[in-house]
Formats: structure tokens, C-alpha cells, sequence
């Protein structure tokens, strides 16, 4: 038969019971675990590139153009006056800004296509506006809104 509580020493009593008191949190926070983020790797991208690296990644490339930068932007610092002061911090503004214009641009065309859809363009129990015509395609919808809905709009 197991001892009885009573005749377990002392300080082994202690241990057992700050042992399950530590099995009792450690049960109670094992939940928690599931609601934390995982910490991201570490980013291996190259952060930093020069115009040298911008010429050999596009002679790398298959295909005609070659390397074409007839401004000479990502040889410039000609964002200095905003405190884009080195080459290579210049070279990311403009892949920076490359890439949101992108995404403005794709945004440009979903909003054209959804215009042109039947559920947009066709009749509608209550008018946008005042004037309004079914069946337009999205540059006739554009003509046909009054002067002081595109003043709202731009």
C-alpha cells in the first residue's frame, strides 16, 4: 500500500505540492499558447541595392531591353530635399512607390470591370442620381454623373 500523506517528510510535502501548484499553471496557461503570434524569421531579402545590382539583375534576365534608365534615377539622390539621401535609399523609394502605384493601378481595373458588370450598369429600383441610365459602359457612366458628384468624388 502507498504511504498515507501524513508520513511523507516534510519538505518532501513542500516539494510535491509546489510541484503540482507549477503542473496547475502550467496547465491553465497551456490554452493561452494558441492566441500568441509566432515569431516572423528573419527577413532575407536584400535590403539595400546599388545601381551596379540593378544592372546585373536586368543582364541576367532573358529578353531584349537590357538595362534602360534614361533619367538616371537609381544613379540619383534627387529625393535628398525629403531625406532620401543615399542611392540605395533612393532605388527602394522608387520600387516603393512602383509597387503602390501598381496596386492603385489594379485597383483602377477591378473597380472598370465591376462597373461594366449588369449589377452596377443595369436598372436599379432606386436611382444612384439624378439622370441616371442604365446600360452605360463605365466612361458614358462617368459622363452622365453630375458636375457636382465629380467635384465630390476627385
Amino acid at each position: 500500500p502507498s504511504p498515507r500523506r501524513d508520513e511523507y517528510p516534510r519538505d518532501c510535502r513542500r516539494e510535491i505540492r509546489i510541484n503540482m501548484q507549477s503542473l496547475v499553471i502550467a496547465l491553465a496557461l497551456a490554452p493561452a499558447a494558441a492566441y500568441v503570434a509566432p515569431v516572423a524569421p528573419k527577413a532575407t531579402t536584400k535590403l539595400a541595392e546599388s545601381k551596379a545590382d540593378l544592372m546585373a539583375l536586368q543582364e541576367s534576365l532573358p529578353g531584349p531591353p537590357g538595362y534602360w534608365d534614361p533619367l538616371d534615377l537609381a544613379g540619383s539622390t534627387i529625393l535628398a530635399q525629403y531625406g532620401v539621401d543615399t542611392v540605395e535609399a533612393n532605388i527602394g523609394w522608387f520600387r516603393h512607390a512602383e509597387i503602390k502605384h501598381g496596386r492603385v493601378a489594379m485597383a483602377g481595373f477591378l473597380g472598370y470591370l465591376v462597373q461594366s458588370t449588369d449589377f452596377v450598369s443595369g436598372p436599379h429600383n432606386n436611382l444612384p442620381f439624378r439622370g441616371y441610365e442604365p446600360g452605360l459602359t463605365p466612361p458614358e457612366q462617368w459622363d452622365a454623373i453630375p458636375l457636382i458628384g465629380k467635384v465630390q468624388i476627385v
